[in-house]
């Protein structure tokens, strides 16, 4: 759906991308993550057509966005941080006045402005004043502009910020919907927001790719070590000392006690070693009761930290 080759943003002697390369396939939602300044805002800029790039090219769908402008754009919806809304609008209004901007045929608009409305659940709002609107329900309109004309590819820039628990999950929720029909691509500082909702991350900084896959596999990369979490019944020092005895165990620590009768151990492996089956021989033949054993893998905020470290 989108082909970004090479791209390369100067700002005089300051390089903000630094030979981008990134394929977003059809029908994929992506994160799109970075601490700030890293050029994720530019690059954004750079895909809608809204400012040009120093050298590489972004294609929409096999058109370029700086050789056929309106054309490619038209297969763009684009929400930024700051929804573009008219607060003395009432949402039909601004809706119409988003319709004619995209050329939508005057025979057309009222049954698009009916079906954004029902995708972005805002019907029982259509004659309200945006700005007597939450937060959230203009988050909403704002996102209803972006889907008229049904776009392939919609960029959403920090489409919850500001918003309450209630409204967060909701939008969450309707993002997980939309993108069911279009490729997304989710720019968020709150990353369990992205590990809820996107296939596949990427993580920028100083204008360059530092990771890229889904949460899973960015935590599994990025873990230096295999631990497995244990929660058992029995005497806890004397398991976790039976447990040292395994060759490939690197550390045995006890954790706070969770569930009453029991502990919780946090093992460690030597690198690269798999010791679940081990653990599970091991524990057998001493008649332990496992009411749990999980892998501990690193969250996409650690992946976050690590990558983007100084």
């Amino acid at each position: 759906m989108v082909q970004i080759e090479n791209l390369v943003k100067r700002y005089g002697q300051n390089v903000v991308l630094n030979g981008l390369n990134l394929t977003i396939n059809d029908g994929e939602i992506l994160g799109f993550l970075g601490p700030n300044g890293a050029g994720k805002s530019t690059t954004m800029n750079i895909i809608t057509g809204y400012i040009s790039a120093s050298e590489g090219s972004v294609k929409i769908d096999g058109i370029d966005i700086l050789e056929k402008p309106k054309e490619a754009k038209k297969k763009i919806g684009y929400l930024p941080e700051l929804p573009p809304l008219y607060m003395d609008m009432t949402v039909e209004e601004y809706l119409k006045f988003v319709c004619k901007i995209k050329d939508i045929p005057s025979k057309d608009v009222f049954e698009t402005i009916q079906r954004v409305c029902d995708v972005v659940k805002i019907s029982h709002h259509r004659n309200r004043l945006i700005k007597n609107l939450s937060k959230g329900y203009k988050q909403r309109v704002g996102l209803a502009q972006a889907i008229i004309g049904n776009p392939e590819l919609l960029i959403l820039d920090e489409p919850t910020v500001g918003l309450d628990p209630k409204e967060i999950i909701e939008i969450r929720n309707l993002i997980k919907e939309i993108g069911k029909n279009h490729t997304v691509i989710l720019s968020s500082h709150i990353l369990s927001e992205v590990s809820a909702v996107c296939d596949r991350v990427i993580i920028i900084n100083k204008g360059e790719i530092v990771a890229t896959g889904t949460p899973d596999e960015l935590a599994k990369k990025f873990s230096y070590s295999n631990k497995i979490l244990l929660r058992i019944k029995g005497n806890g020092k004397e398991i976790a000392a039976m447990l040292k005895d395994i060759n490939e165990v690197e550390k045995v620590e006890i954790q706070d006690t969770v569930e009453k009768g029991t502990f919780d151990i946090l093992v460690e492996a030597k690198q690269n070693e798999d010791i679940r089956e081990k653990l599970f021989w091991k524990l057998s033949k001493a008649e332990v009761p496992v009411l749990m054993m999980k892998p501990v893998n690193l969250s996409l905020e650690e992946v976050f930290l690590q990558v983007t470290a100084q």
